[in-house]
């Protein structure tokens, strides 16, 4: 007969295994293995990091100086890779356009065709522009330009000739440093007054939230419009910036205190809470070590949501021109320029600006839906 030692221990599986790590995940790597399992949550990840990288290395990615002009309104030019007899060639180029020989014999003007003789071969980390990188750092090459340096029009040019993709790419920087700017300074006030209102209560949470209401009562783009316009034209363009921040975020942090509240109320009758006000914790202590974690999931996924909202009110704005004044570039100021249809019709390409305020909508959109998910599951 065959004796079995009793003491000894069974083997562990590979699923037992993999629930005993799981046991030990820290609440940052739980969130992270779920957030991978959404794939809108991980192109909008990857997105947002793409944006981010382009607006810090604006200057390097944009492949022309952006207030360098040429031909106002010229078409997009579309990168080939056949030479002017139709062969297939390995490094891609452009043609640009120019004027022929020949009359048009009704204006007798010259007639614009593609210039095939002249191609303007493209190539990658090409030297062009001098720019200082981070302001600080002279520096010439760009990503992606012509190997020659001559001017590359890949979304055409707005009505004074200066290159849009260009602009756009120059302009992501101050669009996303306003929205990433008013969010955050709205998340501080919005979360310090929730919690705040929350945890004590009583009357100082009824007055508290009376005022709260009152700033939400106000209709906000009439006001975004009389603030705005009180500033002098001729102010400095730094002190416009900073002035259209301040007022963005102080018409912004009631909808985000409002939504801590809430959280506040709930955690506040927690056992572990009131365990902590019965040992005699102060009010400083709890609200930082017992509330502030438990409200910063809810708090991250609604900084995702609300940076999309202030993109679009700084595009809305600029538009209007009371957001951005030149010689600052922004995406809502580069949409001053399709203000009648007449320009819409005859150069649709500068309605490129759009693109890039939809794909940055789209990026923070899907980010936070999948921190949603990872958040809370339930």
């Amino acid at each position: 007969m065959l004796a079995f030692d009793s003491s000894a221990t069974p083997p562990t599986t590979d699923i037992e295994t993999k629930k005993q790590s799981r046991g030990h995940e820290s609440y940052i790597a739980l969130v992270w293995r779920r957030l991978r399992r959404s794939w809108t949550g991980m192109a909008g990840l990857v997105l947002v990091v793409l944006l981010l990288v382009m607006a810090i290395f604006a200057d390097f990615f944009a492949p022309m100086d952006p207030k360098a002009t040429d031909v106002g309104f010229a078409p997009p030019q579309v990168m080939s890779f056949h030479d002017k007899d139709g062969n297939f060639v390995f490094q891609p180029r452009v043609y640009a356009l120019s004027d022929s020989e020949e009359l048009d014999p009704v204006t007798f003007q010259p007639i614009v065709g593609i210039d095939y003789d002249n191609p303007r071969l493209l190539g990658f980390f090409v030297k062009g522009a001098v720019y200082r990188l981070f302001g600080l750092i002279p520096a010439n090459r760009h990503f992606f330009g012509s190997t020659d340096g001559q001017p590359v029009h890949f979304l055409g040019t707005d009505k004074f000739g200066r290159d849009v993709l260009s602009r756009a790419i120059i302009g992501s920087r101050i669009s996303l440093t306003i929205a990433l700017t008013v969010v955050f300074i709205v998340t501080i006030i919005g979360t310090t007054v929730g919690m705040v209102s929350g945890y004590f209560g009583g009357t100082f949470d009824v007055w508290l939230q009376r005022f709260v209401e009152l700033v939400l009562a106000f209709p906000q783009l009439p006001l975004y419009l009389a603030l705005t316009s009180l500033i002098p034209v001729t102010a400095p363009t730094n002190v416009f910036l900073a002035f259209v921040i301040a007022v963005m975020s102080a018409l912004g942090w009631a909808q985000m205190s409002r939504e801590v509240r809430g959280k506040t109320l709930a955690l506040a009758r927690i056992d572990y809470v009131r365990a902590a006000m019965a040992v005699g914790a102060t009010d400083t202590r709890i609200i930082m070590q017992h509330i502030f974690p438990n409200v910063m999931s809810h708090v991250i996924v609604a900084v995702t949501l609300h940076i999309p909202s202030v993109v679009l009110l700084e595009s809305f704005l600029g538009f209007l021109g009371f957001a951005v004044k030149p010689p600052l570039i922004s995406w809502g100021l580069m949409l001053q320029d399709t203000a009648t249809y007449s320009v819409i019709g005859s150069y649709p390409w500068i309605l490129s600006p759009v693109g890039f305020v939809l794909i940055t909508v789209f990026a923070f959109n899907a980010l936070g839906d999948g921190l949603r998910d990872a958040v809370d599951p339930y």
